[in-house]
């Protein structure tokens, strides 16, 4: 059987059209040539597809129920076709992006939104690691692209473009006993358990670690449950109580004497130079920078 993907737009334009002359005025061609298009489908397939009685070809039951699936099937081998073009233009077959778990509550999904727009066969798969698993993920190619805060000393082999500045805030529980003190100072803060968010590598120290008394997570969800139960205080995206009245309603921002209270981060896109890029993720890198020269 040797079934192309022309047969199968002629027999769908015949049933559609209700006559080979008529399906051949649709497709520009001679009718002799869809009425032997039809024939040889119906060797191929060793089955009647039309009754030729009359001065019209009448559909069998048959050819009904394989005109159900071919408009799907035309759609598949037109998917099939742009999928293997834009592999042999340099698309990755599939990407993966890691985002900091502290990053989930920004706008990370339009960056994905745009990829899918732009490459809606590639497979894209979203990942959230804290923030030095995530570069760990980068360096070993489980991932191609990360969305991390920026780093005190960059590793030789991560290149990166500035996405934006997000905000982290140290917060505590209400009924917690560091928020009833009228001036909260640094020590204050450094005699009570910090609920940090971590790699789960226990060698790897914690940013933002403060406290030598501390628990550690790996996502920021998990450490607001525990500052909700008064088991310590941490830091938390600030656009997380933003977009959660209830949590504001739970939780204090902590107002230290000593500093301002508010941890302002960049945001960076970030990626190994050793690694080998594909289509869709180097569009995405040049976008941002495109984004960034047009807005200053």
């Amino acid at each position: 059987m040797n079934i192309n993907q022309e047969q199968l737009l002629i027999f769908k334009t015949v049933i559609e059209t209700g006559s080979f002359s008529a399906a051949a005025r649709v497709l520009g061609k001679v009718p002799s040539a869809v009425s032997m298009s039809i024939a040889n489908l119906e060797i191929d397939l060793d089955l009647k597809l039309f009754d030729r009685i009359g001065r019209e070809p009448k559909a069998t039951a048959q050819a009904m129920i394989l005109y159900e699936k071919t408009e799907q099937l035309l759609v598949e081998i037109n998917q099939w076709k742009q999928h293997a073009h834009a592999l042999s233009s340099g698309l990755e077959s599939s990407l993966n992006i890691v985002v900091v778990t502290e990053l989930l509550y920004t706008k990370w999904t339009d960056y994905v939104v745009l990829l899918e727009q732009k490459f809606p066969s590639l497979q894209i798969n979203i990942f959230t690691a804290p923030q030095e698993d995530a570069l760990k993920m980068l360096m070993n190619k489980t991932a191609q692209l990360a969305m991390m805060f920026e780093r005190e000393v960059l590793e030789s082999r991560e290149q990166f473009v500035e996405l934006s500045v997000e905000n982290l805030v140290p917060v505590v529980s209400k009924t917690h006993p560091l928020a009833s003190l009228d001036v909260i100072r640094f020590e204050d803060i450094l005699k009570c358990r910090q609920i940090v968010v971590a790699s789960r590598d226990k060698s790897i120290k914690p940013e933002l670690l403060y406290s030598k008394n501390y628990w550690r997570t790996d996502n920021h969800h998990s450490a607001c449950m525990m500052m909700l139960k008064n088991l310590g205080w941490g830091i938390l995206p600030a656009e997380m109580f933003d977009e959660n009245p209830h949590l504001q309603k739970k939780l204090k921002v902590l107002h230290l004497s000593d500093f301002t209270p508010k941890f302002e981060y960049y945001v960076d896109l970030v990626w190994s130079r050793e690694s080998d890029l594909g289509l869709a993720a180097r569009f995405l890198i040049d976008h941002i920078r495109n984004q960034r020269i047009h807005t200053k």
